[in-house]
């Protein structure tokens, strides 16, 4: 058994998730920034890749006082928790996604001393000997309580979800800009599928700020 796994992002008309600089930049509006912390609100757990760490120091928070007061009153803690993939430990120990409620998921390989370091701020979860295992993390998080899981990339990270038949519905804001860079992140990085291309349903569509909300379905492989 393994969680829900749904991949939510923002990206360009283009495709793209950030510029070639790979810094964070803002695609949503004001209206899809609200429903992305609604999104945190309601799952149990929030991941990210290392990139997206040292890219963005996203929180991975809720940020509406309201829905941290929806959460207390139904018996869950103020935040869900807040997973890192990170295979060598390279998550700055001065990030802000450390603190309670975060896991760190390295490798077996990942160098000693980095992962002493975090495990002052945060818990470590060794998954895998070169890199994470995200299947074995799955299971990990599965047991811990974790029923529907929040992916809020990077690219990387999402491939590798996505070639490991890990994710259940990707959710993305194209926004009304064009970025451009054939060095610049998109959705879905990594090596990319050769054939056999992962297949999508459409769940819905709608007008969201100036951009477009888009929900598929990921069609199971055989």
């Amino acid at each position: 058994m393994r969680p829900y796994v749904f991949i939510n992002s923002a990206m360009s008309a283009d495709g793209k998730i950030s510029s070639f600089l790979r810094r964070q930049v803002r695609i949503s509006g004001s209206d899809d920034l609200l429903r992305v912390d609604r999104l945190r609100a309601e799952s149990d757990a929030v991941m990210v890749g290392v990139g997206t760490v040292i890219a963005d120091n996203p929180k991975l928070r809720v940020k509406s006082e309201a829905l941290r007061a929806w959460r207390l009153e139904r018996g869950m803690p103020e935040n869900p928790l807040r997973i890192v993939a990170d295979s060598r430990a390279r998550t700055p120990p001065d990030a802000a996604v450390l603190g309670p409620g975060c896991i760190i998921a390295v490798s077996s390989s990942a160098p000693p001393e980095r992962i002493k370091v975090l495990s002052k701020r945060c818990e470590i979860a060794v998954c895998g000997e070169d890199s994470v295992d995200l299947r074995r993390l799955m299971d990990m998080l599965y047991e811990r309580g974790v029923r529907r899981l929040m992916v809020e990339g990077g690219g990387t990270l999402n491939w590798s979800l996505i070639e490991q038949d890990l994710v259940d519905e990707i959710c993305v804001f194209l926004g009304p800009m064009v970025i451009g860079g054939r060095d610049a992140p998109t959705l879905v990085d990594g090596i990319g599928f050769a054939e056999n291309f992962q297949k999508l349903e459409l769940e819905s569509s709608e007008r969201i700020d100036d951009g477009l909300l888009i929900k598929w379905r990921v069609i199971r492989s055989a």
